[in-house]
């Protein structure tokens, strides 16, 4: 109380600007009808539930991904909104490959308003599972990726100083846990390169936002790899905590929130209850928190050799259970019953 009263005008200072920004940020929400949209990974999980948030909102959607049999499928959804909808094949680790897709995107509607950074994937398994390779794909998707559709975009969006871009990054690149040590490293590199990029890039009219999902119910899980002898235990486990609504929450709802911070022009998007207590819990107690994930490490899967197995491939009946019924329902939703990389 006496810390308080004593500094009471500097906390009501600091109240008041708080109270300021978020009346601010309202008042100048960005209008979405006509904005062009390009989204990488946008063709199945959570890229294609933002795609169609925008696409209800008027947004012109490009949508990017290595595939195209799974765009053509992705394109028809927001379609049904009569959302125009363009589609490029792009591998977003090749810097050629991003460029094209930004030329593309202006020839055929004029600019790019707005980025979302999503294209990922996931590699799982305890860390003797590891390989060189699966960190350099990691970084090469998750952060490379993201290195590469921004330099693509910058020159436009400086020359009109204008421009939205919004890196999709994850819990994971805020509190690394055991078993996805290459997933958590590509996603620490990205937060870094995003965080800092929004410092650099106001003073030229461009918003960057972070955005850090918690556990969502996309789908992806068929989709991830899984590491080691004991694949099916561990895609067990990944399956159960990416499904059960008790840590997760739906892709809708999170594409919800991460167009609403994209029209705001939110710094940071923290997604879910459980993420928001993580995040939290970390950064006041970094090392209590390392010694709890080290005792959680000691009851997961010990798994031994490099050989990789796809989601898919790796189902148990506990994973064709009522239990996973919501995580089946949205996998089939958003367009991840595909054997291919985003």
């Amino acid at each position: 109380m006496g810390f308080i009263t004593k500094n009471w005008k500097l906390l009501a200072a600091i109240a008041g600007i708080g109270i300021a920004r978020k009346v601010w940020q309202r008042s100048h929400m960005l209008a979405l009808p006509d904005k062009v949209v390009l989204i990488t990974g946008g063709s199945r999980g959570l890229g294609l539930a933002i795609a169609e948030e925008f696409a209800r909102q008027g947004a012109k959607l490009v949508l990017c991904a290595r595939q195209e049999d799974e765009l053509e499928r992705a394109r028809l959804k927001p379609l049904e909104m009569e959302s125009d909808v363009l589609t490029i094949a792009c591998d977003v680790t090749k810097p050629e490959d991003a460029q094209r897709a930004v030329d593309q995107a202006t020839a055929h509607f004029g600019r790019v308003d707005i980025l979302v950074n999503d294209a990922g994937i996931i590699s799982a398994g305890p860390q003797q599972t590891l390989t060189r390779e699966d960190f350099e794909e990691s970084m090469n998707v998750m952060f490379w990726g993201i290195f590469n559709t921004t330099m693509a975009v910058l020159p436009q969006m400086k020359a009109r100083h204008d421009g939205r871009i919004v890196n999709i990054t994850s819990i994971g690149g805020k509190v690394s846990v055991p078993h996805l040590l290459p997933y958590s490293s590509a996603k620490f590199a990205a937060t870094g390169f995003s965080q800092g990029l929004r410092a650099e890039l106001a003073r030229d009219g461009i918003t960057v936002t972070t955005v850090a999902p918690g556990l969502l119910r996309t789908g992806s899980q068929i989709n991830t790899t899984m590491k080691g002898s004991e694949h099916r235990t561990e895609y067990t486990l990944f399956t159960l905590l990416d499904t059960l609504p008790i840590s997760s929450i739906s892709a809708q709802r999170a594409a919800r929130q991460i167009v609403t911070a994209t029209r705001r022009g939110t710094a940071e998007l923290l997604i879910s209850a459980q993420a928001q207590i993580a995040a939290r819990v970390y950064g006041a107690f970094p090392g209590t928190t390392t010694d709890i994930l080290s005792l959680v490490n000691r009851f997961l899967p010990r798994g031994t050799g490099s050989a990789s197995y796809q989601g898919k491939d790796c189902e148990t009946p506990v994973t064709r259970s009522f239990l996973t019924r919501l995580g089946q329902r949205a996998s089939h939703t958003y367009n991840e019953q595909s054997n291919t990389k985003s």
